[in-house]
């Protein structure tokens, strides 16, 4: 494959799979955080578990979690990962105010989990506006991003 060609193109330049077959094995952890923030009521609401939709923390963990493991299905191009791990946190933050998310990736394979990481986050602050917005539509989703990630043949990497 030649390296000033994306990867994701072919030779005649048409979308195609990353043929990973030669990559070895190995264990791939992702990290992601992203930020929703709100009116301090709704933060209180959220806190409080008084929102008529329900325990938006708990949904919006699971909605997250549900959403990293369907992430090839959401983003064409992008590897099935059967078996990976995806955890979710969601931690209030009156500073904000808002919610910062973060969510890890972990997988033993020859692909990386950054995407997964990156959807979980998105879909778990996604969530968290579905389940409030009847109180703050408002609400703004930032700084989605990739905080750090290990494994494969590029090794670390850290934004921090």
């Amino acid at each position: 494959m030649a390296a000033d060609r994306p990867t994701h193109l072919d030779e005649a330049g048409r979308a195609q799979m990353v043929d990973v077959t030669g990559k070895d094995e190995t264990v791939r952890r992702a990290v992601a955080r992203g930020r929703i923030r709100m009116a301090p009521a709704t933060l209180e609401a959220l806190r409080s578990g008084s929102l008529e939709k329900g325990e938006a923390f708990a949904v919006a963990r699971l909605a997250g979690i549900q959403a990293g493991k369907k992430t090839a299905d959401l983003i064409p191009l992008c590897h099935a990962l059967p078996g990976a791990s995806v955890t979710v946190d969601l931690e209030p933050d009156d500073a904000l105010p808002g919610v910062v998310v973060t969510a890890e990736a972990r997988y033993r394979g020859r692909t990386g989990v950054e995407m997964e990481a990156l959807t979980a986050v998105s879909v778990a602050l996604l969530t968290l506006y579905d389940m409030a917005k009847a109180l703050d539509r408002g609400m703004t989703m930032e700084s989605v991003r990739l905080v750090s990630k290990e494994g494969g043949a590029s090794g670390s990497w850290s934004a921090e």
